[in-house]
């Protein structure tokens, strides 16, 4: 059974930092593209941050451009989020995204449809 299990939310102040991960389990996504989400109360599910499955290539919403860092280690098939300078409007259920199909070492998505599995999501909660 495919799983994903992202960690690391929590509560921080505004201008503060949070590194979250996403453990893959069931198989490996070395080979494939995943990516990050997030939902805030009230709006919808929003692109973050994408990566390649060579880890070459990135892709940021403008929202987070400069603040935020995707990156993976193939080694532990993870992903990780490194968030700084966050602000409240960053608060969300952050979830990281797989998808199953193989690509260019330069893929990247940022579309929800094109993602096959979803972790179950970890709050992070930014206060001004």
């Amino acid at each position: 059974q495919v799983q994903l299990v992202e960690s690391g939310g929590g509560l921080v102040q505004a201008g503060g930092s949070l590194r979250l991960s996403c453990a893959a389990s069931g198989r490996t996504f070395t080979g494939y593209p995943m990516g990050w989400f997030r939902q805030a109360p009230g709006k919808e599910r929003e692109f973050v941050a994408a990566t390649s499955w060579s880890g070459d290539s990135t892709y940021y919403a403008d929202s987070v451009k400069g603040r935020f860092t995707i990156s993976r280690d193939g080694h532990k098939n993870t992903v990780y989020l490194q968030m700084n300078s966050l602000k409240p409007e960053d608060t969300a259920v952050y979830y990281c995204a797989a998808a199953d199909r193989r690509t260019g070492p330069d893929t990247v998505f940022s579309g929800a449809s094109e993602y096959d599995y979803w972790g179950q999501g970890t709050q992070v909660t930014v206060s001004s």
